[in-house]
């Protein structure tokens, strides 16, 4: 179980990283990022102040995501390594992976999008850049709990 939670919080230090990636103003997943939060319609000026208006609750903000993204890990190595050492093959395993990815988290992120206020010209872009880093994510932290199975 001590491998579990260490690879959990692993998986939560790759989902950092990947999250820092995928979301920066330099990919297209970060401009579509940015376009949703309504940064594209501000100045320069505008934006670097609620940059600063952000900052004294980003500890918190990046604190509560770290354990959200190391439970999603835990799951994703407890699923991973229990198969393995349970004579599940790895691809198997990873299919595991997938079907929980596919009948979890993209519904979750599906409902978020159609409810929540995401503008409609962006909607589908932005549907697919959030499935497609979770499973990004999810895969990387597989293969890494594969390798400690």
């Amino acid at each position: 179980m001590t491998t579990i939670i260490l690879l959990s919080l692993a998986g939560a230090v790759i989902s950092a990283v990947i999250g820092t990636f995928w979301y920066s103003p330099i990919t297209p997943m970060g401009r579509i990022h940015m376009r949703y939060l309504g940064m594209d319609k501000l100045t320069p000026e505008q934006k670097q102040a609620e940059i600063e208006k952000a900052k004294p609750t980003m500890p918190k903000v990046y604190g509560a995501q770290f354990v959200l993204s190391a439970l999603t890990s835990f799951a994703v190595a407890f699923i991973v390594v229990m198969s393995i050492r349970n004579g599940v093959t790895m691809g198997i395993a990873f299919g595991f992976i997938v079907i929980n990815w596919l009948c979890f988290i993209v519904p979750t992120i599906g409902s978020n999008i159609l409810w929540g206020n995401c503008d409609r010209a962006i909607a589908w872009k932005k549907f697919f850049s959030e499935i497609a880093c979770n499973l990004v994510t999810l895969m990387l932290v597989g293969l890494l709990a594969s390798l400690f199975a």
